[in-house]
């Protein structure tokens, strides 16, 4: 995503939404555009952790496997 070429486009916002980010970008002393990037890049790559990583994963079912019967007795 370290594309340097800008797309202009258009749409709506709460107006509460973007009078707070408005202020949150002067307050950092940003561009409104550049916390715009920042949250649409959050909100793909948060999109894409909707999945466990594989090593967790591969942790959790070693843990299981080990631990299984303490996990069981503790829920109790």
């Amino acid at each position: 995503m370290g594309s340097s070429v800008r797309e202009k486009f258009a749409t709506q916002v709460n107006a509460e939404i973007l009078a707070s980010v408005r202020a949150l970008a002067a307050d950092e002393g940003r561009q409104l555009q550049a916390l715009i990037d920042e949250a649409l890049a959050d909100l793909l790559e948060k999109r894409r952790q909707t999945q466990p990583r594989a090593h967790v994963m591969r942790a959790y079912r070693a843990s299981h496997a080990a631990f299984g019967a303490l996990y069981h007795k503790l829920a109790e």
